[in-house]
């Protein structure tokens, strides 16, 4: 999946010929999981219509701020259209329309999105080569990027005039690929591995009944997503969970038991510089797993229980340069009980919640949590949803790497 998934792009289209290209940036931009809104200008209905992009886009598209033809219809709001997007992409980018914007010329729709913007902007300038050497033109390109814009080069090829020169605006596929790289190489978590671990673990009595948990993996399985969003190639060992995987970046490696997440954990062990135990394990399993069915019988029935290894205490007498952050879901003493298990495991940090607080723990789509370094800091958050509070914990860690 590509880390435009999920993201808002404000595509602004000025009136050139490779206008026409647009509809296939704007497929291209829906194939990579992106949200597309369009804004024209004027002249570019010229070379493209809005029916076709409004289809492509599944959203309606601007050109003015208002109909003129209907005395009812709503005020186009260029702030709103402007803060919504994560990224705006002007393509093609014109010399009429680069001028007005690196002069702050506020003349179309289109200009006023550019100049209310606060998010990333990506232009791809098309013209012919004569006007893409002129002086005025490379005066405006410069101006746009010290403002901190983010030039898509021209290519080199047939021009409309029939000349062949630079100018060309880039194709649709390598202006997604340049986007993509770079907003990759802007991720604070670009080239680290993070392994984390999620969800329950099922410990077998018979073929048919095992000991479990309530956890589900929603708190590990946002992690996950948090940590690939910011750019990590993340491997998530999960125990029996129900949730997805909606991110390329991810690897899921499925267990079952105590066991198989321990041998599955010190696999990948030494390729991670960040280890998140997020996963429910088992304290304790059967000391022995019947091959057959048990059947009822009268009067009691016990199973003789034995630890499973620690995985946490295990990693902590391997470590190297990685970080260690545990979990502590407690019912009482609660502080007490999460300092101690940092201090015992050795953790770089630990998460703390309560079966207490109202709206933490299993199942639920939200959690409140408390974080505690090494050196005993503490910083508590009030209730948030999970995907919230994964951003609060990646927060704290990329600040603990900073000081590696």
């Amino acid at each position: 999946m590509s880390v435009l998934s999920g993201k808002k792009i404000l595509l602004g289209i000025s009136g050139g010929i490779a206008a026409y290209k647009t509809t296939y940036l704007t497929r291209l931009f829906i194939k990579s999981g992106a949200e597309v809104k369009i804004v024209m200008t004027p002249a570019s209905k010229d070379f493209v219509t809005p029916l076709t992009l409004s289809t492509l886009s599944k959203n309606p598209v601007h050109s003015t701020f208002y109909d003129s033809e209907n005395e009812n219809e709503l005020w186009n709001n260029h702030v709103d259209l402007a803060l919504w997007a994560d990224y705006m992409v002007i393509a093609p980018a014109t010399a009429n329309t680069l001028s007005k914007m690196a002069n702050g010329t506020s003349d179309n729709l289109l200009l006023a999105c550019y100049l209310s913007a606060k998010c990333k902007v990506y232009f791809a300038p098309a013209m012919d080569l004569d006007m893409y050497k002129h002086p005025s033109i490379k005066k405006s390109l410069k101006t746009l990027q010290s403002f901190g814009n983010v030039m898509i080069p021209a290519t080199s090829g047939e021009l409309a005039s029939g000349l062949i020169g630079e100018g060309r605006m880039a194709e649709p596929e390598d202006i997604i690929s340049f986007i993509e790289k770079d907003i990759l190489n802007q991720l604070p978590l670009k080239d680290k591995t993070v392994l984390i671990t999620a969800g329950p673990t099922y410990q077998d009595i018979d073929p048919v009944r095992f000991i479990g948990n309530r956890s589900t993996g929603k708190m590990g399985f946002a992690l996950a997503h948090q940590a690939a969003n910011l750019g990590a190639n993340v491997l998530l060992i999960s125990g029996p969970s129900n949730e997805k995987i909606t991110h390329s970046f991810i690897k899921r490696i499925d267990v079952r038991s105590a066991e198989d997440m321990y041998q599955a954990v010190h696999k990948y062990y030494n390729k991670a510089d960040v280890v998140i135990a997020s996963a429910a394990v088992a304290d304790f399993t059967p000391a022995k797993v019947s091959t057959q069915k048990i059947k009822k019988k009268d009067g009691k029935m016990q199973i003789d229980l034995m630890p499973t290894k620690d995985i946490l205490a295990s990693l902590e007498k391997n470590k190297k340069n990685q970080i260690l952050v545990g979990f502590a879901l407690e019912t009482n003493n609660e502080l007490q009980n999460a300092i101690g298990k940092l201090e015992r495991k050795n953790l770089d940090l630990i998460v703390l919640n309560s079966l207490q607080d109202k709206g933490a723990g299993f199942a639920g789509n939200t959690n409140k949590i408390t974080l505690i370094d090494k050196n005993k800091n503490r910083k508590e958050f009030p209730l948030k949803s999970k995907s919230e509070v994964a951003k609060d914990i990646f927060e704290t860690i990329m600040n603990l790497l900073k000081k590696k």
